[in-house]
């Protein structure tokens, strides 16, 4: 947001801003920048949107050809689209090559439709900050709403939200307003008011299975068990780890390589330190067993959790 902020100033407007990566708080936050830079003060004319219902590339160049009414720019937005053919890209690249120079186009791209073509656009990095920004932005946040937050209860808020800038300025104001009598936040007030993110969870979990807790493996596995998609994190999780263990590559080429931040295999790292490289194959291997007998009908999901869990405290 920062390189964005100081492009807009230093350079100005560009034809085509391309936004990409999974925490959404940050595309609000950069639309919110160069909608500011744009000064539109004739919104219905010169400010269109397209998602996935009215997507079409035909139109939306048809409407960048159309030049602004009463303002200097027309913006054209278009919000994750998934229906993006080659076609489309080649149209976009095309149009791009002598763009309408008041014709400003925003891609929010969170499912990388347009990541081929990302070099010919103004790019948007939108990934979660890493941990030290993430916990700037958190203080500066509270100081807004003229509210402190002690370094634990931070440290413990960007954890609990597992980084996503969306999920902890929502909790700002739950926060922030809970007590109007007391200026401090305080790590035990975030513990009571907020809930774990899952993937945090999963993360914890692995701690404890790491550590042979099996009480605590347990406990995590139990406020887990429902919620969907929960087999995906704790395989994606485990997979990552394994990948981690046996390569050479640097944290900063491993995250490219895994399309995460540096600071996410950095913090994983830590946890190899608890499995071999031999327990890790054989969590592997077990995962690859736990989702065939789960697809093959051979073990219901629930029941699969635990005897994943379960098996790992004993590989």
């Amino acid at each position: 947001m920062k390189t964005l902020k100081n492009r807009l100033k230093e350079e100005g407007l560009k034809n085509c801003y391309l936004l990409e990566g999974e925490d959404y708080e940050l595309y609000l936050r950069a639309y919110s920048m160069i909608m500011k830079k744009a000064a539109l003060s004739l919104e219905d004319f010169n400010l269109v949107k397209f998602d996935d219902d009215n997507y079409s590339m035909k139109a939306i160049l048809d409407g960048a050809e159309v030049m602004p009414m009463g303002d200097d720019y027309r913006v054209i937005v278009v919000k994750n689209p998934q229906k993006v053919t080659e076609g489309d890209k080649k149209l976009l690249s095309e149009y791009l090559k002598s763009p309408v120079e008041s014709t400003i186009i925003i891609i929010f791209d969170v499912h990388e439709k347009f990541a081929s073509i990302k070099g010919e656009t103004t790019f948007v990095d939108c990934k979660r900050f890493d941990e030290k920004t993430a916990l700037n932005v958190i203080v500066n946040e509270f100081a807004k709403k003229n509210k402190q937050i002690s370094s634990e209860g931070a440290q413990t808020l960007y954890d609990y939200c597992n980084g996503y800038l969306t999920r902890i300025v929502s909790e700002v104001d739950k926060l922030a307003y809970f007590d109007l009598d007391d200026n401090l936040i305080t790590k035990k007030l975030v513990e009571s008011l907020v809930t774990k993110d899952d993937e945090f969870v999963v993360y914890e979990l692995t701690e404890a299975l790491g550590r042979r807790d099996g009480d605590r493996a347990l406990k995590l596995l139990e406020a887990l068990k429902k919620e969907p998609g929960v087999l995906g994190l704790i395989t994606n999780h485990f997979r990552r780890l394994f990948l981690i263990s046996i390569s050479d590559l640097t944290d900063k080429e491993l995250a490219s390589m895994l399309g995460v931040k540096e600071w996410a295999v950095s913090k994983q790292r830590g946890q190899t330190k608890n499995f071999s490289k031999m327990q890790l194959k054989k969590i592997y291997s077990l995962l690859e067993k736990v989702e065939y007998m789960i697809k093959s009908g051979e073990m219901l999901l629930e029941n699969a959790l635990y005897f994943l869990v379960l098996s790992i405290l004993y590989v």
